[in-house]
């Protein structure tokens, strides 16, 4: 049974930065989606990147107190064409895909990086060799540790396909209530595999997540 977490406790990490590409595309509430066979051949394996500011600036003057840091997780929902639906986190040590095609999963963390001392971020690999059996997969970044301030968090989401540009979704929207934000929604059919902006932040975990999405799994509560 998936586990869904909602509480956050504190803790310290240093600042992340990403590579950065002239050869990208960004996702906005004006251009929310692209095709990923339109920019090349949509097979292969399709790298998500999540990079963020884990250590926003500390504050000055003589009575400042120091900031936690801001331990964000990457983790997607994903269902398959022959029904089979789960999720990848690094809650409940689900890193991998349980439901594989024969070549393999299609979907796979390459771990949790607590302290924030990655400079690469978080990495999910989603296998697209053969995208006809990918029906939705579901992207999203969770604030597991630190206070939810996705502001100073600076949290950039940038897709990788085999072909054509970077494909890139910037967390720039904000609520500092909600811990959860459902990223980008990939979406397959028999010849296409596209990507949709959702950037849209829910207040709880992966339980609220599956019943906004309309997902049907059953959660448990649990922590890292």
């Amino acid at each position: 049974m998936p586990i869904d977490y909602t509480k956050a406790p504190d803790a310290q990490a240093p600042t992340q930065r990403g590579p950065v590409s002239l050869s990208k595309v960004t996702l906005t509430k004006s251009t929310p989606s692209v095709s990923l066979t339109k920019q090349g051949p949509a097979t292969g394996t399709l790298r998500v990147n999540l990079n963020w500011n884990a250590r926003p600036a500390e504050p000055t003057g003589l009575f400042r107190r120091q900031t936690p840091g801001i331990d964000l997780d990457l983790g997607c929902l994903y269902e398959y064409t022959d029904g089979s639906k789960g999720v990848v986190q690094a809650l409940g040590d689900s890193l991998v895909d349980r439901h594989t095609f024969g070549s393999g999963p299609i979907c796979r963390l390459d771990g949790d990086d607590r302290s924030g001392s990655n400079s690469a971020g978080e990495n999910l690999f989603v296998d697209l060799r053969n995208p006809a059996v990918v029906k939705r997969i579901l992207v999203f970044a969770f604030i597991y540790e630190g206070t939810p301030n996705w502001a100073a968090a600076n949290a950039v989401v940038t897709l990788f396909p085999v072909a054509g540009p970077q494909i890139e979704i910037r967390l720039d929207e904000a609520d500092p209530a909600a811990m959860m934000c459902a990223v980008a929604l990939l979406e397959g059919n028999s010849t296409d595999v596209s990507v949709r902006r959702e950037v849209r932040y829910l207040r709880g975990g992966q339980r609220l997540l599956d019943q906004t999405y309309h997902w049907g799994m059953q959660w448990t509560s649990g922590r890292k």
